[in-house]
């Protein structure tokens, strides 16, 4: 009994060896060797089971590692601007502190610096952990080709020397009207037809943020035409013809009677949209922009596709102090009259509203003109922002806490620091984009976004971003 004893393993729990002591002699050395057998298969089994762990962690760490090292060729990536602007005739300084090389193109510029002697004469090759200079006298683009390290390819930099700009900073409400280029679809719903049954004829058909452009091949450029055609189909399919992002598609659909001579799509529509922004500059012939950022449907969130447009007068008529969770907003009035108009409308941008002045607003007609700064001469720290929310033309200031020089408009993050915008507004409310940001007595760019959890923290877009259109 004693040697059965030693040979038992008390983690193994088979079945057939739970016996009483007076079966032992009945069992055999049949048993024993069955037994031998249970705990080597079992001893396998666990080998094979802290293969399978070692494989796994060292996938982990294989994993981990590469990913490491995607998000670190990524933010290395990121640390460099898809686009460098340096004005024409001026020295620029560059100071990106990256293991990247790269090779720009030569004729036409001038490099300052820690360049290396370059395979190709036409081209001069940077180490872009170094600080450089650039000059050119001549406008146009030049490319500069990096590598990680000198050997993997990581991005292509566009390299555009520009004049020098100088715009009127104005910081003042304007209002904007714009007509949609087509109907816009909001979205869908139920019609009751004129047998009291509900029904959802363009479920599934047509989506938000689509565009009508014609029913059965003619042109409908607004909401009464369409209801019109609509109507005049009987009750018979319709053939929608339909603006869907960049693809033209068309849609049938069958109209619902719902009384006598009145049919309806299901479908809830716009053509047209009004609110209250920031007019940003002016420069000398004329140009703005404004906002910062695009016009956007309210309901539905996508960017306006807008055939034209008018910018007015706006008073300002009201202030919903922001809080957390609430963002705050400015109230206008706008007067839909030819002697409040200001000017057109005639672009809607991922980075603002331009158009053209017809007259400049009372508010900004003493204000100087302003040099530009470019992204890379923009410095953390204070800075100032031009508003009007008061009711009068003021410079608030900021403190500008980092740079993104590859956002199309939340390039600059910045927090209020002026104790009366701050008792005002509460920071950045709805409203003030557009609004100037001004340093060292230079344009640096706009206010675009707030922060909903924290009024007094807002994005700003670069003015170079801006005035690229």
């Amino acid at each position: 009994m004693k040697n059965f004893q030693k040979l038992k393993n008390p983690r193994v729990k088979i079945k057939e060896f739970h016996i009483l002591k007076e079966d032992f002699k009945s069992i055999g050395i049949l048993s024993i060797e069955r037994y031998v057998r249970v705990c080597e298969k079992l001893k396998e089994r666990k080998q094979r089971k802290m293969k399978y762990q070692k494989w796994i962690a060292w996938g982990s760490l294989a994993a981990g590692f590469c990913w490491g090292l995607f998000f670190s060729y990524y933010a290395i990536g990121e640390s460099i601007p898809d686009t460098i602007r340096i004005e024409k005739g001026e020295t620029e300084d560059f100071d990106f502190h990256v293991p990247i090389t790269a090779e720009l193109e030569q004729e036409g510029m001038e490099v300052f610096g820690n360049q290396s002697p370059a395979v190709d004469k036409d081209k001069v090759t940077l180490d872009l952990n170094q600080s450089f200079s650039l000059k050119s006298q001549q406008q146009g683009n030049y490319f500069m080709s990096c590598k990680l390290f000198g050997l993997f390819p990581i991005k292509s930099v566009s390299v555009e020397v520009i004049d020098k700009e100088q715009v009127v900073p104005c910081g003042v409400p304007v209002g904007i009207y714009v007509k949609t280029d087509g109907i816009l679809i909001i979205g869908t719903g139920s019609v009751v037809g004129n047998d009291g049954m509900n029904y959802e004829p363009a479920v599934n058909l047509v989506k938000s943020g689509d565009y009508v452009k014609t029913v059965n091949e003619q042109v409908v450029e607004n909401k009464e035409e369409l209801i019109e055609k609509i109507n005049q189909s009987g009750g018979e399919p319709v053939i929608l013809g339909v603006q869907r992002d960049e693809e033209y598609i068309q849609i049938k659909v069958e109209p619902v009677k719902t009384e006598e001579n009145d049919y309806k799509l299901g479908i809830w529509v716009r053509d047209d949209l009004a609110g209250v922004g920031t007019l940003t500059f002016y420069d000398s012939q004329g140009y703005y922009g404004a906002l910062g950022h695009p016009v956007s449907d309210m309901d539905t969130g996508v960017k306006v596709s807008l055939s034209d447009g008018t910018l007015y007068e706006a008073e300002i008529a009201g202030i919903t102090k922001g809080e957390k969770g609430n963002p705050g907003e400015i109230s206008g009035v706008i007067t839909y009259l030819d002697q409040y108009k200001l000017g057109s409308v005639e672009e809607n941008t991922s980075v603002g509203i331009y158009g053209k002045l017809q007259r400049t607003p009372e508010e900004s007609q003493d204000n100087q003109y302003y040099p530009v700064t470019l992204k890379q001469n923009i410095e953390k720290g204070e800075a100032v922002i031009v508003s009007t929310v008061s009711g009068e033309r003021k410079e608030y200031s900021i403190n500008i806490s980092s740079l993104d020089y590859n956002s199309d408009n939340k390039g600059i993050l910045f927090q209020v620091t002026d104790p009366e915008l701050l008792n005002l507004t509460g920071g950045v409310i709805q409203g003030m984009s557009g609004s100037p940001i001004i340093q060292n007595g230079t344009v640096i760019g706009a206010v675009t976004h707030v922060f909903v959890q924290d009024a007094t923290k807002g994005y700003g877009i670069f003015i170079e971003n801006m005035l690229e259109h």
